[in-house]
């Protein structure tokens, strides 16, 4: 089975190189049901992955001038601090025996991912549809209140799920920054590393880390996102999308099936 988690870390990087999000929504699956690690530390284990990878993403999209600095510390403010707050203060605050629902006792870990699988449902539908959400572009003013509204939900479902929320960056910098796709990418890159690896920062001390299977998946990811950044410019991302999209959707309805017959 490790070999099948390690098989997936590199699809993990292969897909953050090819669209710019959407494989770190995989993380969490591979670390949880595969190397049967308690949900709650695979969030954080989650972090550091993909923050790992999409930084080496984002260094290699720098080069080729495909990263838009300004934009993501602009963007990266409000999702950063957002990110770090959670890790750090409102994660520990989750009690282990949530509520009590009909006589069904719901864990902290079971919500985490049933929440989970619901933010894979809805990143699949946007990749099926290949339409990103409409986000208004009338007037300075509403799209700086649209920047802040964004900026506090990707850092909530980073922070919270352990997922880049690359899926929901992507429509942002394309509709909002006016980016060019391939310069959204590499943009979206740096803002989901900064994202994760500072939320990364405020799990230490909360947890005992497996350093060497965190370094080991990293680095299997990593080799991933070169190798999907050389296919990005072989294949057509879009038909890539869509078809990875019906995975997660799967993907999705499989965790929430497995985790409510328990």
């Amino acid at each position: 089975m490790e070999i099948v988690g390690y098989l997936l870390a590199a699809l993990v990087g292969i897909t953050l190189g090819l669209i710019g999000g959407g494989g770190s929504i995989l993380t969490m699956p591979i670390l949880v049901y595969i190397f049967s690690i308690a949900p709650s530390k695979a969030t954080a284990y989650s972090l550091f992955i993909v923050g790992a990878t999409s930084l080496v993403g984002a260094i290699n999209n720098y080069r080729n001038k495909n990263v838009s600095i300004s934009t993501a510390l602009y963007f990266g403010v409000t999702s950063i601090s957002i990110v770090f707050v959670t890790r750090k203060f409102l994660m520990p605050l989750i009690p282990q025996q949530l509520f009590n629902l009909f006589g069904w006792q719901v864990t902290q870990s079971m919500f985490i991912m049933v929440l989970f699988a619901i933010l894979m449902l809805f990143a699949s539908s946007s990749m099926i549809k290949n339409s990103p959400v409409e986000i208004a572009s009338s007037g300075n003013e509403n799209n700086k209140i649209k920047l802040l509204q964004y900026g506090i939900l990707v850092g909530l479902v980073t922070g919270f799920l352990g997922a880049g929320g690359g899926f929901l960056l992507i429509p942002v910098l394309v509709m909002i920054f006016k980016l060019p796709m391939k310069k959204a990418v590499g943009t979206s890159l740096l803002i989901i590393a900064l994202n994760s690896l500072i939320g990364f920062t405020g799990d230490l001390g909360h947890f005992k880390i497996d350093w060497q299977l965190l370094f080991i998946l990293s680095a299997i990811s990593i080799v991933g996102i070169f190798i999907g950044g050389f296919l990005a410019t072989k294949i057509d991302g879009n038909k890539l999308k869509k078809g990875f999209g019906w995975f997660i959707l799967s993907m999705g309805v499989y965790i929430i099936l497995k985790e409510l017959m328990k």
